[in-house]
């Protein structure tokens, strides 16, 4: 169990100092850990409502920045403005005590062993740094450290078009990725939100619109190359498409947030790009209905590539910002890819199953420049969430559930959204059971904070009661932390944290980020 308060710490302290006079070696030890455990909850945890994330922070040598100089030269700063914008994320809520104390920008593999390496010598903490669209603050530096800026590592190193791979490292964007591999008619297939990095989607296990498809990042890397907290350089895997030898250390370090290695080098499965494809769009009377749909659709065994939702409450948001006259109730989006002839039959089972459900206002094109113009309408939903309310910030959170149970878990979700006192937005991957919720909320006003993070909560135990998780593709950082136990139980939680320590004993990767902070064995 664990103790929370300034007065339950007082009363701890006070157990502790009379069990040294009476010197009693067992309540010692039992009134002392349980002091510990209440500051390790206060200074490495978070509290429900402030968002921001406490740590602790010791200076950096001189001889650590001395060594740092020496192998980045000139791609290495202290200056404030840079170290502050490193330390403050760009799409979340989620703020930090700290900035880092220093920003790299290593230029190879090696250099980036080398760095590791120097830091771990002088158990300074790491933060590894992509485009930094992460939802839930794991590029904060709460108790400050080094920064190592990737983005300087973005080079195609090999494109093998006869096996449909290609080896990146971890600094170029999947939208850059993809510009250079159009001419040769391949693409990778995931598509988070604009500026995310390859590097970024391997340590959250991220996924998009066409994981319904093509599944997620987990499902789409063959292998990779880490340096661990030893500066050591491991590859995880050989080239081949299947391999049965040992461990599979590549699904262990996608999604480990950087808790465990940085990432240089990654090899990615390719996709033809689609012959032909269609985007529909079509409205219905209540959001259940919509995503029943999209179950019946995935059961119909139909190929669609993208299955999406919006709410009448999104569409409102999109309608403001882009001067659009939409229907303002819910909305599903489809897109359907193959041949001409096989797009063509899909759209027409699709139709006759949103028929089926309510559905009405069922338009399609295959118009490239209509295509885009209403994938605009989801990919920029964000974005025009901020017309209703352009100085508040957004709660941005996602929980999936077995596609079974979206349709109640969207309904119950959406019945007390709607019954907050602020705006609300829900968008769906409905195809795989997905669903993300935007929540706008003034900064300045702890009643919002508070009404925000209590909404994020209902939304996440409804879906961890549906046999759900608390995040399907944005990780866990530390917004999710306190969800975990919940959701795997505490010997799932003591299993990750041995695997922590036995790869990161000094605890310099990206601390206080993906294991809650109580957690130990």
């Amino acid at each position: 169990m664990l103790f929370h308060g300034p007065a339950v710490c007082f009363l701890w302290l006070l157990l502790f100092l009379l069990d040294l006079l009476l010197f009693n070696p067992t309540t010692i030890i039992l009134h002392s850990a349980n002091l510990l455990i209440w500051i390790l909850v206060t200074i490495g945890g978070k509290a429900s409502t402030e968002f921001v994330v406490k740590g602790t922070h010791k200076e950096v040598p001189q001889e650590l920045i001395d060594e740092l100089k020496a192998i980045c030269q000139d791609n290495m700063t202290l200056d404030y403005d840079e170290r502050f914008y490193h330390g403050k994320p760009q799409n979340s809520f989620h703020k930090a005590v700290n900035i880092p104390d220093v920003v790299v920008f290593p230029r190879s593999e090696e250099e980036v062993s080398q760095i590791v390496k120097s830091c771990n010598k002088h158990k300074v903490p790491i933060v590894p740094y992509g485009g930094a669209t992460s939802i839930e603050g794991h590029t904060l530096s709460p108790n400050g450290g080094v920064c190592i800026d990737m983005t300087l590592m973005k080079r195609v190193k090999a494109l093998h078009i006869r096996d449909m791979d290609v080896v990146v490292e971890p600094g170029i964007g999947w939208m850059e990725l993809n510009e250079y591999l159009e001419p040769y008619g391949l693409f990778f297939p995931l598509d988070p939100g604009p500026g995310a990095t390859i590097g970024g989607m391997c340590a959250t296990r991220c996924s998009g619109s066409l994981a319904v498809r093509y599944g997620t990042m987990r499902d789409n890397v063959i292998s990779l190359k880490v340096v661990l907290a030893n500066g050591i350089i491991v590859k995880t895997a050989s080239r081949a498409r299947k391999s049965a030898a040992g461990y599979d250390l590549t699904r262990l370090m996608i999604g480990s947030e950087g808790t465990l290695g940085v990432v240089t080098e990654v090899t990615l499965r390719l996709q033809k790009i689609p012959e032909h494809s269609v985007v529909a769009m079509c409205n219905f009377p209540t959001i259940k209905d919509a995503a029943d749909v999209a179950i019946d659709i995935m059961l119909s065994g139909i190929q669609v590539s993208r299955v999406e939702l919006l709410d009448e409450v999104q569409v409102r948001a999109v309608n403001i910002a882009n001067g659009k006259n939409l229907p303002e109730v819910p909305t599903l989006m489809f897109e359907f890819i193959g041949t001409e002839a096989y797009s063509h039959e899909q759209t027409q089972i699709v139709q006759r199953i949103v028929s089926e459900h309510n559905g009405s206002d069922f338009v399609f094109t295959e118009d490239p420049e209509a295509k885009k113009e209403l994938w605009k309408i989801r990919k920029e939903a964000l974005w025009a969430c901020f017309a209703m309310e352009p100085n508040f910030e957004a709660m941005i959170s996602d929980v999936c559930v077995p596609l079974s149970n979206l349709a109640e878990l969207i309904s119950r979700s959406k019945q007390e959204l709607d019954a907050s006192s602020l705006v609300c937005t829900v968008i769906a991957h409905a195809g795989d059971g997905n669903f993300h919720t935007v929540i706008l909320f003034d900064p300045n006003e702890e009643e919002h904070r508070r009404e925000a993070e209590r909404l994020n909560q209902f939304m996440v135990y409804t879906a961890l009661s549906m046999e759900g998780t608390c995040t399907g593709e944005h990780g866990v950082g530390t917004g999710k932390m306190k969800y975990l136990e919940k959701e795997l139980g505490i010997e799932a939680l003591q299993t990750m944290k041995r695997i922590k320590t036995a790869l990161d004993p000094n605890n310099i990767m990206n601390p206080g980020k993906l294991i809650p902070p109580h957690v130990c064995f």
